[in-house]
């Protein structure tokens, strides 16, 4: 499983769930997240169809099919449930 990140400087959401995601991937350094920002990764935007709705995190199984898509922030409880749920993916 991977976990893409999307967000942006000017997005107050996205500096909510920065320190969020840290305490995350400091529990989980198993877990591979990668990081986007909606202005400037215009490529990985259209490929994943992001709206400028952000936060947007995605989880992609081991081929990187989509299995979810959240926007906003999101609680630390319910992403490691995700994470958990979708570890194996």
């Amino acid at each position: 499983m991977k976990v893409l990140k999307i967000g942006a400087s000017w997005c107050q959401g996205c500096l909510v769930m920065k320190p969020r995601w840290a305490e995350i991937e400091q529990e989980n350094s198993w877990l591979e997240t990668e990081m986007y920002d909606y202005d400037d990764d215009k490529e990985m935007i259209e490929k994943y169809d992001v709206s400028k709705e952000l936060p947007c995190v995605i989880f992609l199984d081991k081929q990187e099919n989509e299995l979810l898509r959240l926007y906003g922030e999101v609680e630390k409880e319910k992403l490691l449930a995700f994470i958990s749920e979708y570890k194996n993916k």
